[in-house]
């Protein structure tokens, strides 16, 4: 089955804790400290690989860690880095925050690697906490967290030209004519369930044109088939809308093409705005009591308003160069620069807001016991070592200096009662 989505989350490696140790030798009285630094983390890191053609690798997985650092070591060892990850997409993928839906990298053009989530730094041993004054001491930094984040992961197929239609119009047969590809054809509604490329050759020069499975009515509100693909011509510059000049389904070919442009602007504005070319398919079958030429419709309909029309037989190849060419001419008065999402998300920007909230409450098993949450406690906890004296001198600091002492003392705290913080608890003394 073709995957063009996948929703996975991804984490950096944790960064080594740093080391408390001091030199004990023979002979050395007193050795100074000698605890050595921790490890880096590793980085999570997209490449593309141009083998692949879907995100199948990603439809049964869903989280991908990097290896956290090691610790630091005595005798000023330092701690091993982890070990990055390197994830393998398509070209073309698109990566986004899932949450917010802006993009963190396009994975396209010349952006074959990069890196997602960095690794959290190593912590510092003792060994640099030493000074005149603290010549002994028995703090050593934690290594910074890891990085956590959902993403989502969007193929979004890199073609010039855009051949849309509803189904059972004639594109996989014109796209095998014209190209080498060779989609499935045959004569039922939805034969082509993922994008088809193919590398149209003219003289020398030419495009990438990619076969879009049929849109219907709806299809940008999620109806049928068709908007799993509407994302596929987000890239593409110039779009070719297939119709069944002969109505051999009894459908009218005027009406399809408006059709297809209204679930095109319902999708993307921008991309209905694009310039636009209208091939008139199945013109071998055309056959009308009337004397009426539906070709004639066509153009009279859509040339005034600067959409040409081509007559053509994807069965037969007539009319094809004409098409082509114009095509392949439109396209060289377009900027020739390749359609790059630029990133919106920058993951080493999030940081959590010292301003998030946090509660006091007294617990109610216990009068004698105070309960503290929230998000700033988290972090605090998180980049400190309660059990050194310095990391807890910085905890009673952080409680003084963010207001929750004085919250705790309003609450009615006394001495002697419970502070109760993540699992952590500790005795309340003024």
């Amino acid at each position: 089955m073709f995957a063009d989505r996948a929703k996975i989350t991804i984490c950096s490696g944790k960064g080594g804790d740093g080391h408390v140790s001091f030199r004990r030798e023979l002979f050395v009285a007193a050795g100074g400290p000698d605890g050595g630094d921790g490890g880096k983390g590793g980085d999570v890191i997209f490449e593309v690989d141009k083998g692949m053609t879907t995100l199948g690798d990603y439809r049964h997985k869903h989280k991908f860690s990097a290896q956290p650092g090691e610790n630091g070591g005595k005798s000023r060892c330092h701690g091993a880095n982890g070990s990055d990850i390197v994830l393998k997409v398509p070209e073309g993928t698109v990566i986004k925050d899932a949450e917010s839906g802006k993009v963190i990298a396009d994975m396209s053009g010349d952006n074959m690697r990069q890196i997602i989530l960095k690794g959290g730094r190593g912590g510092l041993g003792n060994q640099h906490f030493a000074t005149s004054t603290m010549q002994v001491p028995k703090y050593a930094q934690p290594g910074k967290p890891a990085q956590e984040l959902v993403v989502s992961l969007e193929l979004k197929v890199i073609a010039d030209v855009g051949l849309v239609g509803f189904p059972n119009v004639g594109k996989s047969t014109l796209l095998a004519h014209v190209t080498n590809a060779k989609p499935k054809i045959a004569n039922y509604h939805f034969t082509t369930l993922s994008p088809n490329l193919g590398v149209v050759d003219l003289d020398g020069s030419g495009f990438v044109i990619a076969d879009i499975p049929g849109l219907i009515e709806g299809a940008s509100e999620g109806v049928g088939l068709g908007h799993e693909f509407l994302r596929h011509i987000e890239r593409t510059k110039v779009m070719i809308h297939l119709v069944d000049a002969a109505s051999t389904e009894g459908r009218d070919p005027i009406e399809d093409v408006y059709k297809i442009n209204e679930e095109l602007r319902a999708y993307n504005e921008e991309i209905s705005k694009r310039p636009q070319v209208i091939a008139a398919n199945k013109i071998d079958a055309i056959y009308t009591e009337d004397g009426e030429d539906p070709v004639q419709k066509l153009k009279d309909e859509f040339e005034p308003q600067g959409i040409k029309v081509f007559p053509i037989s994807a069965v037969t190849g007539k009319g094809l160069k004409e098409l082509l060419y114009y095509v392949r001419d439109l396209l060289n008065e377009l900027p020739q620069e390749p359609m790059i999402f630029e990133q919106e998300f920058f993951p080493d920007e999030v940081r959590i807001d010292d301003n998030l909230p946090y509660t006091v409450t007294k617990s109610e098993e216990d009068d004698h016991t105070y309960i503290v949450e929230g998000p700033k406690i988290e972090k605090m906890l998180g980049y400190t070592n309660l059990e050194s004296e310095k990391g807890f001198l910085f905890f009673q600091n952080f409680l003084k200096d963010t207001g929750i002492l004085q919250e705790l003392e309003d609450a009615g705290i006394q001495e002697g009662d419970t502070v109760r913080m993540y699992g952590l608890a500790f005795d309340y003394y003024k």
